[in-house]
């Protein structure tokens, strides 16, 4: 059983000369997945949860489907069973409907896209003098209502994020947002520009870039560094702290004490000495 990976040094035994083949796998799920090579089916105990199954076939490369797997809770096999199936499918998109439109978008130098999915039923009809004002016109539409249905699901949604980060992609965001389709009328105001009300729907919307950093330069930025001085009035008047304050207080007491020059009295009325006496 071991031959081709004991030459490849693949398989090693532990200290009591064992080989462990499942390491991480309950014993309970292991020995339900030893009956798919009894009879080739695997019937879930109660007590290993779905995705813990899921988990075990895939490191054993056991396929998990309805015929190999058995399992009493349907909702947690359902569950899986359309994890895999919405891989699959948005794999399928990726090729043929959502690839072309990032090539598009990465012709015209662009580091990013951002892609609204609409039904087939869909008819865009904007004004060339009122176009929307919300940068619409920068967005990729793409008519399918497959897509559309595929992307109602919040867990599809969450797969389809899984996959474009393994695929390498950066800054992902899906979501439904409003859509604006086709005018509805025009408001005219004396003095103003006319107000246009568009009509908007609920369609899912895909938005992804192809770099790590955007919209930073590569050039070295300059920091700006705060000011130790005091240029808000508002915070000059702010009560200081006691140290403050005792500085202050003696910068003051300083500044009121004259100088020794200052306090020399002058008078009016200087008297003359007589002068020293000489010896003769």
């Amino acid at each position: 059983m071991f031959s081709s990976s004991l030459e490849h040094n693949f398989t090693r035994p532990n200290e009591r000369g064992e080989y462990e083949v499942a390491k991480g796998i309950s014993s309970t799920c292991f020995r339900a997945i030893l009956d798919y090579f009894k009879n080739g089916v695997i019937r879930c105990p109660p007590s290993v949860s779905v995705p813990e199954l899921r988990e075990a076939c895939d490191y054993l490369l056991i396929p998990f489907d309805a015929s190999t797997v058995k399992c009493q809770n349907l909702r947690g096999l359902l569950h899986e069973l359309s994890n895999e199936g919405a891989r699959v499918q948005f794999d399928i998109f990726i090729e043929e409907l959502i690839m072309p439109v990032m090539v598009t978008c990465g012709q015209r130098g662009d580091r990013e896209c951002h892609i609204v999915v609409l039904t087939d039923d869909d008819v865009v009809d904007w004004d060339e003098e009122y176009p929307p004002q919300m940068g619409e016109e920068f967005s990729q539409i793409i008519y399918s209502t497959t897509m559309y249905r595929f992307f109602k699901y919040i867990e599809n949604r969450d797969v389809a994020k899984q996959v474009l980060k393994e695929r390498g992609l950066k800054k992902i965001r899906l979501g439904i947002e409003g859509f604006p389709t086709y005018k509805e009328k025009i408001k005219k105001r004396p003095g103003s520009r006319p107000e246009v009300i568009y009509n908007y729907v609920q369609r899912p919307f895909i938005r992804m870039s192809w770099e790590k950093e955007e919209n930073k330069s590569r050039h070295v930025d300059f920091q700006c560094v705060k000011s130790k001085s005091i240029t808000n009035l508002a915070e000059a008047a702010v009560d200081p702290g006691p140290d403050q304050a005792s500085q202050r207080m003696a910068a003051q007491d300083a500044a009121a004490q004259p100088a020794a020059a200052d306090l020399a009295v002058v008078d009016p009325y200087p008297v003359a000495l007589p002068p020293p006496p000489t010896e003769d």
